[in-house]
């Protein structure tokens, strides 16, 4: 089996384990599957196109109290998996977060870890192995249900990027300084209807930018990343 397919498997199997272990007075579940195609672009070097597989799954460890209200505690984790690693990053993330639901509308945030694994750069011949990214992000997430028995929902998150942790790729021959980081964030959208009890269809559009100073450790700012990423997918609720 190959390493993307494998992490796919171990990533799904370890989000259904979630599902069914959590006790059955707080399990609320979701768990979708989404195909589609990223760009990638780094620096001053040509955009990339490639596809990819994209795995979610969240639950609601804790529900609100009908009479005395608050917010839900949820969790779940991402994995993102392009066809081709060599252009690509290869993404998995973990969160939890508080949603507060006012009818229709539920707006809550996270804390998510997410680790990056950044493909190489080839410039002139020459190979530069970026280090991977640990980075720890809060993202506002708002929701909104509508239409008839409320089955169509839209939903929105945006972050601020902080300082990566980097962690030097097992691939490189030459240490070099940690590239200084400027600015960055991540935008996504997601649209979607129900259908029934269990299952919904999807679509999500996502832009992220990561912003780095050029110096020694970002030769020809190739650190600099723009990403676009557009996927379809169908999901289960549990």
């Amino acid at each position: 089996m190959k390493p993307c397919k494998a992490d796919l498997v171990r990533t799904g199997f370890f989000l259904l384990f979630l599902l069914v272990t959590v006790p059955a007075y707080c399990q609320r579940g979701t768990l979708d599957l989404n195909v589609g195609q990223t760009s990638d672009k780094f620096g001053a070097l040509a955009t990339v196109t490639g596809a990819a597989l994209d795995l979610n799954g969240e639950l609601t460890v804790i529900k609100p109290s009908a009479k005395n209200g608050g917010p839900s505690i949820v969790a779940g984790g991402e994995v993102r998996v392009p066809t081709d690693t060599a252009n690509h990053a290869k993404e998995f993330a973990v969160y939890g977060g508080v949603a507060f639901g006012v009818r229709n509308l539920s707006i809550g945030v996270n804390a998510e870890v997410r680790k990056i694994l950044m493909p190489a750069a080839f410039v002139n011949g020459q190979v530069l192995n970026r280090d991977n990214l640990e980075l720890l992000e809060l993202p506002l997430v708002i929701k909104y249900k509508f239409g008839p028995d409320k089955r169509a929902f839209v939903e929105v998150q945006g972050a601020p990027e902080f300082t990566p942790r980097f962690k030097v790729s097992p691939l490189s021959k030459v240490i070099l300084p940690k590239p200084s980081f400027d600015h960055g964030y991540t935008l996504r959208g997601s649209v979607g209807y129900a259908f029934g009890k269990w299952w919904y269809v999807k679509g999500t559009y996502e832009s992220r930018y990561f912003k780095f100073t050029e110096n020694l450790g970002n030769p020809s700012s190739l650190y600099n990343w723009k990403s676009n990423l557009i996927t379809g997918g169908v999901g289960v609720t549990f």
